[in-house]
């Protein structure tokens, strides 16, 4: 007999939330960037922290641009990235 398809479960909205990564992620790269900053042993960070941050600024200003286009229903914008959408 064949197993029968059936959908996986959905993943808790906790799961599927990302604010929390992203929060997380810019206060490591802030306190990377201020420890660089003001400890002098650590000078040669300055360039990766600042790099980080610019690197972050850029994925959350993407992040945020396609998670407005999802919002106002443009047809190329990604889905799923709200945790009550149903795609």
């Amino acid at each position: 007999m064949p197993p029968t398809e059936q959908d996986p479960p959905a993943l808790p909205a906790a799961l599927l939330d990302p604010r929390p990564v992203i929060a997380a992620g810019a206060l490591l790269w802030a306190l990377a960037a201020v420890a660089a900053f003001t400890v002098a042993d650590l000078q040669s960070w300055r360039p990766v922290t600042v790099a980080g941050l610019g690197v972050g600024v850029f994925g959350l200003s993407l992040f945020l641009w396609q998670r407005a286009a999802a919002r106002r229903g443009a047809r190329g914008a990604q889905t799923g990235l709200e945790p009550n959408q149903k795609t």
